[in-house]
């Protein structure tokens, strides 16, 4: 019998702008997320070609978008702007720093684990999956978002 030859996975490709805005304690988030990290995470996360930008800012920047976009006063850890999802994903996430790091010490994570979960989660959504629709697309979004990480080496972020 002929053994069929596997085909090689190829990797979606990811045209990557990471940038840092001015706040408290940047250089230690910049350490968190090293472009390759990144990259790695949120390529592991498309299901097709994509063009994003990564911003992490201070809270007052967050704040400012959350309010203006999602008519909610506070900073959040992150936003999706997503434009578009075929044949191209393009997207604008913006990860909040300070609200990460809090939330990472909270949780008993590493910056660099919980920035990894917060960028598979954005990347999701500006697939269009989303979590605030109803229950069993929260469960589908979290159930996949676990098993990303886990490929990766991190624990269940849950």
């Amino acid at each position: 019998m002929k053994k069929e030859k596997s085909k090689p996975v190829v990797a979606n490709e990811l045209d990557l702008s990471l940038q840092f805005g001015a706040f408290p304690d940047l250089a230690k988030h910049r350490a968190a997320l090293p472009r390759a990290a990144v990259k790695r995470w949120m390529v592991q996360a498309l299901q097709s070609d994509a063009e994003l930008t990564v911003r992490v800012v201070g809270e007052a920047e967050a704040q400012t978008l959350n309010r203006d976009y999602r008519q909610k006063d506070y900073a959040t850890n992150v936003l999706t702007f997503d434009y578009t999802q075929a044949p191209v994903v393009t997207a604008d996430l913006v990860l909040c720093g300070p609200v990460v790091a809090r939330e990472a010490a909270a949780q008993g994570k590493t910056l660099h684990a919980h920035y990894a979960h917060l960028l598979v989660h954005a990347t999701l959504h500006a697939q269009g999956y989303d979590h605030e629709t109803n229950e069993r697309d929260a469960l589908e979004m979290e159930a996949l978002e676990i098993l990303l990480l886990a490929a990766m080496g991190f624990d269940n972020p849950y």
